[in-house]
């Protein structure tokens, strides 16, 4: 059968889609039947030389209108449509476009095997059209027309079913990855998170253990206590901060919201930490010596200027809240020195068998740890036994300087 009215029907069923609710698909449905039958019309009055007549045309006419209307659930069963379309072609010319466009159906949803076959009853229908009017054209001419119409159909077909696919798997693969980067930048944000809520956890308990100290010597004290309004002014001061910080550890657990701490507006230095820590009551022996050629004795700008002055910081913070913890009034003795690129520090204090006053989780050395250890340094406590029933904490950590 000739091409060009394959060639409308064929244009029509490319643009079908799947779904057919929408009011706009079942507009695309109705053009692909009306231009089924009117291909059909057009082969059977405008194509072919030898046609039926009478009351056979009338006939011809109503099976094609119906085969037309069969494209309708095309989609619910492919081949079988496919099939009963075939042999409508075989003995009506107006069916002869609807068939090849049920043929298109089948290749395009169904295994390329079922399309071969429903291609080879479309061929053998034309044969059978060519039996009952064989003045049209050739036979050989026949055969060729209809194998290269019906391959040329299942080629389009199955390409467009592999298109689908596809796009199918790159949508499938798109979504994967949006939520794997979804699921990873959570991960970073809670990562995040918890170093902050770490991080404001150990400030938090500097403070808590300052406050813990300047109380208890004025408890001490009692009555007799020297400066008891500077010393409450302190420790108010120092309650504010801890309060300050414990607001931004909620506010990082709670919504993520990171707010900079009063206490964090100023510069912090292991230098005003000791000092701090001294004003409080708590007994300190330091020994800083990070200078280098031209630095001054102390070392501060090298302190200043290091990347890792943060982790410096806060591993003599870590020491000193740990023996206010634990070694309440017991001398803590703090080395600072320089080695190379490294910063080495140990810090020591005796410790009592009655353990500590103020309660702890031991969340501080295991974050310190982490912490020096990702900048490529190293941190370890152990407790020693000096003899005579004598105990020594001491937290060693070497900190790379640069």
């Amino acid at each position: 059968m000739p091409s060009p009215s394959l060639a409308v029907a064929g244009g029509r069923s490319h643009k079908t889609p799947v779904r057919r609710e929408s009011w706009i698909e079942h507009g695309r449905s109705a053009l692909l039947v009306l231009a089924a039958f009117a291909g059909g019309l057009a082969m059977l009055f405008l194509v072919l030389e030898q046609r039926p007549g009478g009351g056979w045309r009338v006939l011809d006419v109503a099976v094609g209108a119906v085969a037309s209307l069969v494209l309708l659930v095309r989609h619910r069963s492919p081949v079988v449509v496919g099939l009963v379309l075939a042999v409508a072609g075989a003995f009506f010319a107006a069916a002869g476009v609807a068939n090849y466009v049920a043929l298109f159906a089948v290749a395009r949803s169904r295994r390329i095997e079922q399309a071969f076959v429903v291609a080879l009853a479309d061929i053998v229908g034309a044969l059978v059209f060519w039996m009952l009017y064989p003045a049209n054209s050739a036979l050989s001419l026949t055969v060729v027309v209809n194998t290269a119409i019906a391959l040329a159909v299942v080629a389009w077909g199955a390409l467009q079913q592999k298109q689908q696919d596809l796009v199918a798997v790159y949508r499938d693969r798109a979504a994967r990855i949006e939520r794997e980067r979804e699921l990873r930048a959570e991960q970073i944000q809670m990562a995040e998170r918890a170093r902050i809520a770490r991080d404001m956890h150990d400030s938090v308990a500097h403070y808590i253990s300052l406050i813990a100290l300047y109380a208890g010597g004025l408890a001490v004290a009692g009555d007799n206590a020297k400066n008891v309004g500077t010393t409450a002014a302190t420790i108010r001061t120092t309650a504010v901060s801890a309060l300050d910080e414990l607001r931004t550890v909620i506010g990082v657990l709670r919504d993520g919201t990171v707010v900079t701490p009063r206490s964090a507006e100023h510069e912090q230095t292991v230098a005003g930490l000791i000092d701090e820590a001294r004003q409080a009551g708590q007994l300190i022996v330091a020994h800083l010596d990070l200078a280098d050629d031209g630095d001054h004795a102390d070392g501060t700008a090298v302190l200043r200027e290091s990347p890792n002055a943060e982790h410096i910081y806060r591993v003599v913070r870590e020491g000193l809240t740990n023996a206010r913890k634990h070694a309440l009034g017991a001398l803590v003795t703090v080395n600072v020195r320089r080695e190379g690129n490294n910063a080495l520090l140990t810090m020591t204090n005796p410790i009592e068998s009655a353990g500590s006053t103020l309660p702890g989780s031991g969340a501080g050395l295991r974050g310190l740890t982490e912490r020096v250890a990702a900048v490529g340094g190293a941190a370890e406590h152990e407790v020693v036994d000096r003899g005579g029933n004598t105990h020594e904490f001491r937290l060693s950590a070497r900190v790379p300087l640069r």
